[in-house]
Order: structure tokens, then sequence, then C-alpha cells
């Protein structure tokens, strides 16, 4: 074995959990985490499966989502899995869409990952976050820091920060100011500040038109 895909002595014997609806897919990434020092991997091939195994076998040291589910949302069993204290996830998907991209570390995974990577590609993502790191493909980083960028009123390209597009993806979703402070713990008064610093950065002090530049933008849903 290569010098650079011998495990980690701190990987040996973790536990995960893998949920794919290939077979063949679910088999080659357990076949790899087997390689980085597995001591057991659990596999599951749908949203009601992996709800299933979670809950006979407790938190896994690791689990590796594919978020194109036959039955549900990847990103609802994320958080999920997160709620329940399950302390590391990686996402392993097949769209670089900036949108699921972000979605899903703020849903609470670390890492990530494309299906078309390299095997030394996840190799290094999963090694990353088994050390307590996040990682994102190399192709989808530029993807990342690109879908937080919305053009303005005159289309140049204005960045907005996580806080900011949390903000905007409520008011998107109907939310007062108030409730916007409530759900983000702040004050009304600072989300407020958010608004006018989003609205100074895309040209409009609308907030239906804010919205939709960054739905257009793809940021917000």
């Amino acid at each position: 074995m290569p010098a650079n895909m011998v495990p980690h002595p701190r990987e040996e014997l973790f536990s995960v959990l893998v949920v794919d609806d290939h077979p063949l897919l679910r088999e080659a990434i357990a076949a790899r985490l087997m390689q980085m020092g597995a001591g057991t991997v659990h596999e599951a091939a749908s949203v009601a499966e992996a709800r299933a195994r979670a809950l006979a076998t407790g938190p896994c040291d690791l689990a590796i989502l594919d978020l194109g589910l036959p039955d549900g949302s990847g990103i609802d069993l994320v958080t999920e899995l997160r709620a329940q204290g399950w302390p590391r996830i990686v996402v392993l998907a097949s769209s670089d869409d900036p949108y699921a991209v972000r979605a899903a570390f703020q849903a609470g995974a670390q890492a990530y990952l494309l299906k078309s990577a390299s095997p030394m590609v996840v190799t290094d993502g999963v090694r990353r976050v088994l050390e307590g790191g996040v990682y994102a493909d190399p192709s989808v980083a530029p993807v990342l820091a690109a879908g937080t960028r919305v053009p303005g009123t005159d289309n140049t390209p204005r960045e907005l920060s996580a806080r900011e597009v949390e903000v905007l993806q409520l008011v998107a979703d109907g939310r007062s100011n108030k409730e916007i402070g409530e759900a983000l713990n702040l004050s009304a008064l600072t989300v407020k500040s958010h608004l006018s610093r989003i609205g100074r950065k895309l040209g409009t002090g609308d907030r239906a038109q804010m919205v939709a530049l960054a739905m257009r933008a793809g940021v917000i849903r």
C-alpha cells in the first residue's frame, strides 16, 4: 500500500455508516474505508434504512451520505444525524450545485465530495474529517466561494457573508425581523443592520428584490 494510503493510527477501527442507493458504489466505499482502518461498516440504501440503522447502532464515528436518495432528502438526513449526536458526516454527491454544497455544510456536514472524485481525493477528505477537520472537493471549493456572490442591481457581483445568506433565506421564508432574530439568536436591531448591509451591497432596500437577486444567483432557495 502506498505511504499516503496507510491509515493514520488514530483512524484504526473506526465505525462507519455508508448511505447510497447504488450497491456497487457502496461496496467500493466500504472497501476503501476498510483499507483505511474501519472496523465496522454499516450500509443503507435509503433514508428509511439509514434511520433504522442509526437507531439500531447509535452514532458511529463517521457517516458517508449520498444526497440523491430515492425516498427523501440527504440534507435532512445530515441534520437528523447531527441532532442525534453523530460527530462526523461526509457528503458524497453527484452535484456541484452551489446551493447543495452550502446547504450540506450548513446542515452539519464536515466534507463535501463528488462521486466523480478520484479515490485519492475521497481518501484525503475522509482522513481530514476523521482528524477533526473539514474538507471540500478541490473542484467544489471555487464553486462554494462563488455561491456567495450575488449580482447587484447594476449586475456587479457582490460577496455576501454566511450570516447575510442565512438572513436572506429566512426573509425568503417569510419571516419577520423579530422571527429572524429568534431563529438566529440575534436582536431585531442586528437583523435590521444585516438587511441594511445586504441592501447596500445589492443596490436595493426592497426585501422582495433582494430575495429575487439571491434566488437567481442560486444562493438561497
